[in-house]
């Protein structure tokens, strides 16, 4: 499936101008609801893993690459979508999971996990070493970052050789928006400068073809840019064309590369659209899946509370605010304020860090809970309309709720599908 990303580029420049969701999340049910749609449409699946997300020490979820592709593949099964219509990448690989070490050991732990995503058999890899490491400035210049890109590039084309499948497609690449979104209310996002882009792109084809990785340098698609979105707690910076100009005339004079937009969550199709017609034509996704699952799971939650005797008020979100604040860690520094403040971003925050404690015992106990409640049950149309309007098809039958879960995030997914819709000129 790497021919398909290679594809892209190629249609671009040729004025066939396509794009591509990349379904970054490692929950089940949002990878059901993207296979699920890729079996019925025949499109293909894009799905990427971060180095915090996955990794050959476990990452948040506990799963390593290997763990992660039997996952996907089981799901696939299921759902009926080949596998072979499947594109699997690695986001962000580098040394930011262990950055709070000195940079060789970082770097050491960088390489172990870009091995063993290859070897499971990962192909879209997202080079990103522009973080420093412990007693480095917090970010790196552009030499520095090459050269250690090229280093892992070598691990990923080594583990490749030795391997099986196509070699790897590469994007290069450091300025990119905070993973998960911004911590503050936003106002205005600067597109990357064309003259920093066209930097970026100059020093890694230098630094590769001087580490003997010009082979590779055929394969290196994308570029991470920023093309002016984000989204913060509270709001959302859409795309201004017009703001980006200047950047998205970099790719007249680089026939082999395309852009890559990070945290277009929440956009919307017509800004997506004009995303890809501009050229970043792969368009990331994560947070705003769990956000809305999380958006169909809360209204259940209110539905059965509503419904069921003895069901409970809300105990799915009783058992997530208890166990949020049991366990602050991933989001206690993300998200200021008072207690009052603090607590409705627990919940409802768009950049959903909520998302990292749904594998947690606990939550799945109280999900397992809120779908048994709610199985084979009838939801009388007043409340669908109350508490998640558009889901009437849901109502006067009895529920099968993976089933609407797995619609609301297909939902999302399909205003992606919508965007990236191929475009003649």
């Amino acid at each position: 499936m790497g021919r398909v990303l290679l594809d892209l580029v190629r249609d671009y420049h040729a004025g066939r101008t396509w794009g591509i969701t990349s379904v970054c999340s490692a929950h089940p049910l949002v990878l059901r609801a993207a296979l699920r749609r890729g079996a019925a449409s025949g499109d293909p699946v894009l799905i990427e893993a971060t180095c915090n997300q996955v990794n050959h020490q476990g990452g948040y979820t506990g799963m390593q690459p290997a763990d992660f592709v039997r996952m996907v593949a089981d799901i696939a099964l299921q759902e009926g979508c080949p596998m072979d219509q499947v594109i699997l990448g690695g986001d962000h690989l580098g040394p930011n999971p262990w950055r709070h070490l000195p940079a060789e050991q970082a770097m050491e732990e960088a390489c172990k996990m870009m091995q063993a995503f290859v070897a499971a058999g990962f192909r879209k890899i997202h080079l990103d070493a522009s973080m420093g490491c412990a007693g480095e400035p917090e970010a790196l210049d552009d030499t520095t970052t090459a050269h250690r890109a090229a280093r892992l590039a070598q691990v990923a084309e080594d583990a490749a050789r030795a391997g099986s499948g196509d070699m790897p497609v590469y994007i290069i690449g450091t300025e990119v928006p905070p993973p998960g979104g911004a911590d503050h209310a936003l106002t205005v996002i600067e597109p990357t400068a064309a003259s920093a882009a066209r930097q970026t792109i100059a020093v890694h084809r230098r630094i590769f073809s001087d580490a003997g990785l010009a082979a590779m340098l055929d394969r290196a698609i994308g570029v991470v840019v920023q093309p002016g979105v984000e989204f913060g707690n509270h709001n959302v910076i859409t795309y201004a064309p017009e703001r980006a100009r200047d950047l998205v005339a970099v790719l007249a004079d680089e026939p082999g590369l395309i852009f890559e937009a990070h945290s277009t969550d929440y956009q919307g199709t017509p800004p997506l659209a004009a995303l890809v017609l501009d050229g970043f034509a792969i368009l990331k996704v994560g947070p705003e899946l769990t956000f809305v699952l999380r958006e169909a799971l809360y209204a259940l939650d209110l539905i059965a509370s509503d419904l069921v005797p003895g069901y409970g008020q809300r105990p799915l979100w009783q058992a997530m605010e208890d166990l949020m604040l049991a366990e602050p860690g991933h989001w206690l520094r993300h998200y200021p304020g008072d207690t009052a403040a603090q607590r409705l971003l627990r919940h409802y925050s768009l950049s959903d860090r909520i998302r990292y404690y749904w594998t947690h015992p606990q939550a799945e106990t109280a999900v397992a809970n809120l779908l048994t409640a709610l199985r084979g049950k009838t939801l009388p149309l007043p409340l669908i309309w109350q508490h998640l309007p558009g889901a009437e098809d849901f109502a006067d039958q009895p529920l099968e709720p993976e089933a609407l879960l797995i619609w609301r995030v297909t939902c999302r997914l399909e205003s992606y599908a919508a965007a990236c819709k191929p475009f003649q000129p």
